[in-house]
């Protein structure tokens, strides 16, 4: 996993601009701590930043693989390539791209896609599985080809520039150009503040993403875009223990490769089923090829003040660690749980670098913090971890497909769950000028006439269809994102085999009463992990990401909310609502709701954003 850079431009000679690529390529230094490269031609750079897993000595990057001249004297050109991801598939495509011909001086899955991209061309995202984004400059076809993966697993940014484009991993790398500006208009806060994560369009004005299963083509001629990857409505023709044998098969594939690494590996695993049936599937793997005794390790959180009394709320109804500490027994692994103390997620340092990691003031405060601390303690021990995002969507288990409420809302279905008690308390005055609320009825609209249908479904499949679609274009885009960039920040990289799009397709089109076979959610998951996991485990409902409710946060979180209310010389009081935010301080800090708290963790996010970002914003 690695930072990835550049820029292309017709109308200058990028060799004259050697600071401008280093400053950009230093911008993304924690997601690759081990190495850094740049190259520069006539009118391209290009720069890397490595956290090397796959052939540590052999994978420097940006890679090329010079063209022989055709006569003597003629100068060659190049292809050149930085990447970021992991390519799942390489050694077979090593092994097709030798019988072609081609020859590799390293063991690189790096190597491998621009070998196939010299085979294949703008064609090379097709053959390609895993996640990834990724620029190759063909210097004799004076083209720029971005690619991102089918799901959307790691970032792709990109703005224009005279004469064409620069993009990087995160948009803070952009910022680092001088033709690129930090800048805020009312469009990127509808798109921030709406909780509807669309992609394309981002927070930054000018700054967009490559799309999910997307290609961005640029040469002298002009840019396009395309996609070579989308969900289709396919008949189901397997019956239910066919289905569950599908289910398995390519569940089993998807964690026997993604366990692939030159460097110490690890698994997620919360107790809940999706990350119990992977960690299970990756230990037998691990078992197969090194040996009975081996052990793989695995890693839950939790917080001092649950050890003695777990505390629920709306979307936590049990705690998590006893569950985690059976499976890991269960399984066979090296666990352990990772105990945060509460008062650490207050530390303002740590505050502003999960707030510089997302380069966004939109997240969800302790939890974003606390997960930037535990993937910290595991890069002590692991640079690689496998984690379950992902399976919520795939396999319907999220409270909204199960709901009649969220079903016949015509809305986002998130929406009825977290409500606008997930966004930051808008200023009166700001709300009037963005309009939320029509915002999101329109892209509702687009969002449902995207989504394929087959003939003949009944309205439940039809509904159901849409649920899932929108979950797994929308919902999972914040969710992986969120994964990325607080593990990348830490030097870790994370890999979510639930997103394998071969397993993704599959399951999609998978009929509803197959899904919910069991009379519960995530049957076909259930089912495969019988024998994988315990009981307990199996039939255990589902229960999101482990928060702190100790007094001394929400105490801590109200003093940094009333900082913030008065920093960048009211520049809060004009985003925020300034009376909303003085209630949930007024409440007893042990009476704050899941809402209060929320919404002043937003408020100390935007103070922090605006103070290391310093964005320009016009309204």
């Amino acid at each position: 996993m690695c930072g990835i850079t550049g820029w292309v431009s017709f109308h200058t000679d990028a060799r004259r601009h050697t600071p401008v690529i280093e400053a950009m390529t230093a911008a993304l230094a924690p997601r690759g701590p081990d190495a850094a490269g740049t190259w520069l031609g006539e009118h391209a750079a290009l720069g890397h930043r490595r956290l090397a897993v796959i052939d540590l000595e052999g994978g420097a990057q940006p890679m090329s693989a010079p063209r022989p001249a055709a006569r003597p004297g003629d100068e060659t050109s190049a292809t050149v390539l930085t990447y970021s991801g992991e390519v799942y598939n390489h050694h077979e495509l090593r092994a097709e791209l030798r019988r072609r011909g081609h020859t590799f001086r390293t063991r690189s899955d790096t190597e491998v896609v621009l070998r196939a991209y010299e085979q294949w061309g703008a064609g090379v995202a097709d053959h390609l599985e895993g996640m990834f984004a990724f620029a190759v400059w063909d210097e004799r076809r004076q083209r720029l080809l971005l690619v991102r993966d089918r799901l959307g697993v790691k970032p792709l940014y990109w703005a224009r520039i005279g004469g064409g484009i620069a993009f990087a991993s995160e948009p803070k790398a952009l910022f680092a150009h001088p033709e690129i500006t930090p800048r805020v208009d009312a469009d990127g806060l509808r798109e921030a503040y709406s909780l509807l994560f669309s992609t394309g369009t981002t927070l930054w004005s000018g700054v967009r993403e490559v799309a999910p299963g997307g290609l961005l083509t640029l040469d002298r001629g002009g840019l396009t875009e395309r996609l070579y990857w989308q969900l289709e409505a396919r008949p189901h023709t397997d019956d239910q223990p066919g289905t569950v044998e599908r289910i398995a098969e390519l569940v089993g594939h998807a964690a026997r490769t993604q366990l692939d690494a030159d460097v110490p590996r690890c698994s997620l695993l919360s107790g809940g089923l999706d990350s119990t049936v992977l960690t299970a599937l990756l230990a037998g793997e691990l078992r197969r090829r090194e040996g009975p005794d081996a052990r793989i390790r695995s890693y839950a959180v939790d917080y001092s003040d649950q050890a003695e009394q777990f505390t629920g709320d709306v979307l936590r109804t049990g705690h998590d660690t006893p569950y985690a500490t059976e499976a890991g027994a269960y399984i066979g692994t090296d666990h352990a749980t990772v105990v945060l103390d509460p008062r650490d997620l207050l530390d303002p340092e740590h505050r502003r670098a999960v707030v510089a990691a997302r380069d966004s003031p939109i997240g969800v405060g302790d939890m974003d913090t606390s997960l930037y601390l535990l993937f910290g303690r595991i890069r002590e021990h692991s640079t690689v971890a496998l984690s379950g995002e992902a399976a919520d969507e795939v396999f319907g288990g999220y409270p909204w497909f199960h709901d009649p409420r969220a079903l016949a809302a015509r809305t986002f279905p998130w929406l009825l769950v977290t409500g606008d008690e997930a966004a930051m308390p808008l200023n009166p005055g700001l709300a009037a000028t963005l309009r939320i609320a029509e915002f999101r009825a329109d892209a509702y609209r687009d969002a449902l006439a995207a989504v394929p249908h087959t003939e003949g479904e009944t309205p439940e499949e039809h509904r159901q269809r849409e649920m899932q679609h929108l979950s797994l274009t929308r919902w999972l885009r914040q969710l992986l994102h969120r994964k990325d960039r607080l593990s990348m920040a830490q030097g870790l990289e994370v890999r979510v085999p639930y997103c394998d799009h071969r397993l993704v397709e599959y399951a999609f089109n998978t009929p509803w009463a197959l899904k919910s076979h069991d009379g519960r959610e995530k049957s076909l998951l259930r089912a495969v992990g019988t024998g994988l996991a315990p009981a307990s485990v199996l039939w255990r409902a589902k229960n999101h990401y482990p928060a702190t409710h100790h007094p001394d946060y929400n105490r801590g979180l109200q003093a940094m909310a009333r900082d913030a209310l008065d920093a960048h010389h009211g520049q809060v009081r004009e985003l925020a609502d300034e009376n909303v935010v003085k209630s949930c301080l007024a409440t007893p800090p042990d009476a704050l709701s899941w809402g209060h708290r929320l919404r002043l963790e937003r408020v100390v996010d935007l103070a922090l954003w605006l103070d290391d970002h310093r964005p320009e914003i016009s309204l």
